[in-house]
């Protein structure tokens, strides 16, 4: 009898699976990334975000001259003009001062976001691939680790991207702001970063996992092949989309960091609140969403690079993992 019992045990179709009810097995053709360690995580992100942020950085500074001036009293600059501008004054260079702070806080910031990211939405879906709450409060607890690392750095990268900032480098910024403002100047913007981020981290996991989740279904058969398609589309989605809804959270952001310099209003509170309402008074409810186009044109494109190569070095250390173990 037992060893009768044996072969069937063995036979597959006599062991059907539980799945869940919104289980597809055939749309889950990506490999699995639950064997990653924590460090190649960290990697993974640091190199993405590094790649996302040095790729489009000339973007980002245009942004950030666009939402500078929204605390003086000046008329709304357009992102042509703004474009012309730079490259008369300043030229191709003036689209990069600032790069070397982006550069030593992007990889570390990148790589606390994703490697938090991952471990929070293992602990939090339960494995469930549909769960988009988990997804988006996933986002949440990344963006507020990430955002206590890469704030400091962030404000130094906005300072130096102004025009005729009075910063001779990344060193020289940090030494003046300590000395002339104390170390809280650093974090001045950190509680606006956090709630600009929060929802802006929500609305693209939960963008980015539907519309990555959507593609697949649509052609299941196709998707393995296409898997690059797929996150680029995907990321491009979640970020324009999440990049428009926080705009104007953004333009308090960048008025707090860049305050006192070339111009800028000096807040006398860091208060959120007063500074929208300085906004409105000076440039009416238009001001607080300056720069919205190049911060969306950063974001989507960046979202997909970030994606795309996030997702490619997870693939890596899933095939690296494979081999040894």
């Amino acid at each position: 009898m037992a060893t009768d019992a044996t072969p069937k045990f063995q036979n597959p179709d006599l062991l059907p699976v539980p799945q869940p009810p919104d289980y597809n097995p055939a749309i889950v053709v990506s490999p699995s990334h639950d064997g990653l360690h924590f460090w190649q995580f960290m990697i993974a992100g640091s190199i993405a975000g590094s790649v996302e942020h040095m790729a489009m950085f000339p973007v980002d500074t245009v942004k950030t001259r666009m939402q500078a001036l929204g605390s003086c009293p000046i008329k709304s600059v357009g992102l042509r003009h703004a474009l012309r501008s730079i490259l008369q004054t300043e030229g191709v260079a003036g689209f990069y001062r600032g790069i070397g702070a982006m550069g030593l806080g992007a990889g570390p910031a990148h790589a606390v976001y994703f490697s938090v990211y991952e471990f929070c939405k293992k602990a939090l879906s339960g494995g469930n691939p549909n769960n988009h709450a988990a997804h988006a409060a996933s986002g949440v607890f990344a963006t507020l680790a990430s955002d206590a690392v890469f704030t400091p750095m962030d404000m130094v990268k906005q300072r130096l991207q102004l025009s005729n900032s009075p910063y001779k480098g990344v060193l020289d910024c940090v030494r003046r702001v300590l000395k002339e403002e104390g170390f809280r100047a650093f974090y001045a913007s950190y509680p606006t970063t956090v709630l600009m981020n929060a929802p802006f981290t929500a609305v693209h996991f939960a963008t980015y996992e539907a519309v990555k989740r959507g593609l697949l279904e649509v052609s299941p058969d196709s998707a393995s092949d296409e898997r690059l398609v797929v996150h680029a589309t995907a990321g491009a989605a979640a970020g324009a989309l999440a990049a428009f809804v926080t705009t104007p959270l953004d333009v308090v952001k960048t008025q707090l960091q860049c305050q006192g310099v070339c111009g800028c209003d000096r807040f006398t509170s860091g208060s959120i609140r007063d500074v929208f309402r300085i906004i409105v008074k000076k440039d009416g409810y238009r001001g607080l969403m300056r720069g919205w186009v190049p911060r969306m044109l950063f974001h989507a494109p960046a979202a997909a690079i970030c994606w795309s190569t996030y997702e490619a070095a997870k693939s890596f250390f899933q095939e690296l993992n494979t081999k040894q173990g």
